[in-house]
Formats: C-alpha cells, sequence, structure tokens
C-alpha cells in the first residue's frame, strides 16, 4: 500500500511538472510570436499621441496663445493643427467624418485649453481605433488625403505620426523659451 501511494505520488509529480513545463513552453512560443504590423503603427501612433497630450494639458493655458516668433502658429494653433491633419488621415481611411475636415482649425471655434486638449485626445484615439479595425488591411492602397497620390495605409500612418513628432518637436522649443522643461524631459521618479 506504500509503495502504491509511492508510485502514484511520483507519477503525479511527473505528470503536474510535464503540464507546467508545456505551459511554459507555450508560453515562451507565444511570448516570441512577432508583433503585427497593426499593433507596431499602433505602438508609434500612441506613443506621439502620449507625449503630445502631456504637453497640451502641461502647458498654462495663458501661454496657448505664445509663438517664438511673428510668423509661426501659436502654441495652441500647433496642437489644432496636428488634430486637423491626424483627422483628415483618420477621415480618408474610415471612409467616415470623425473630425473636422478644415486645416488647422480656428481659435474662434476651439476657444479654451480644454476644447483644444479634448479635440488633440479625440484625433489620437479616433486614430487608435481605426488602427485597430484595419489590422488586416495596412498594406492596401488608398488616396493620401495631403498629397493625393496613392499609398499604402501602413505608410500614411506612419508618416503622419511622424509629422506628429515633428510638432512635438517645435513644441519643445515652445517649453524652452518659456522656461519650462516637457513633460517628457523631465526627471522620472524611481
Amino acid at each position: 500500500m506504500k509503495r502504491r501511494s509511492i508510485i502514484l505520488l511520483g507519477m503525479a509529480t511527473v505528470l503536474g511538472l510535464t503540464a507546467g513545463t508545456q505551459t511554459l513552453r507555450g508560453q515562451a512560443a507565444a511570448a516570441k510570436a512577432p508583433p503585427k504590423i497593426g499593433e507596431e503603427v499602433l505602438g508609434q501612433w500612441n506613443d506621439i499621441g502620449r507625449k503630445l497630450i502631456a504637453m497640451a494639458e502641461d502647458f498654462p493655458e495663458a501661454k496657448y496663445e505664445f509663438k517664438p516668433t511673428p510668423e509661426v502658429r501659436t502654441f495652441a494653433a500647433q496642437l489644432l493643427h496636428v488634430a486637423s491633419t491626424n483627422f483628415g488621415l483618420v477621415n480618408a481611411i474610415s471612409g467616415k467624418k470623425m473630425g473636422p475636415t478644415e486645416n488647422d482649425p480656428s481659435r474662434d471655434t476651439y476657444k479654451t485649453k480644454a476644447d483644444v486638449v479634448a479635440l488633440l485626445k479625440k484625433s489620437f484615439a479616433d486614430g487608435a481605433r481605426v488602427i485597430k479595425e484595419h489590422e488586416g488591411r495596412m498594406m492596401e492602397i488608398f488616396k493620401d488625403p495631403e498629397s493625393g497620390n496613392p499609398e499604402s495605409e501602413v505608410g500614411a500612418w506612419l508618416g503622419y505620426a511622424e509629422h506628429s513628432g515633428e510638432h512635438y518637436g517645435q513644441l519643445v522649443v515652445y517649453y524652452r523659451l518659456s522656461g519650462m522643461v516637457p513633460p517628457e524631459s523631465r526627471p522620472k521618479p524611481k
């Protein structure tokens, strides 16, 4: 009886370890699966969106009309430009009107910091939703709303994320000239 119990306990242990090993192997294989194109695009889109939204929320409303030189856009106008450009792409790829269709919406329409931040957030959220919906269609060709040229969806999304990154870089200058440190450049708590 004792021997049988020991054998059964040993078999249960071996089976348990084998099942655990199989589970770990399955998890390791799943962890090594390459990301889908849409996931990588979404990561880029969300990353620059997060940085710009952090700036929009952080910059004082009293400085929203600041511009480094007379011929460039104000801080608010930069954000409105990014949002409207995002919506141009979102509208073109989705085939739906999800946001303003005019380029560079007027401050008369988006008067407060809260208005500007809300529009910027919506532009990135709507973009993220369309990227997820189009996961399997990233290589499809459509007509770019800015150039009118045929372009793959993946190329357009990455190009527009890069465009947003250019404006992020410009807004860093607005921060520095205002004696401020952009949120992304601040020391992180340890």
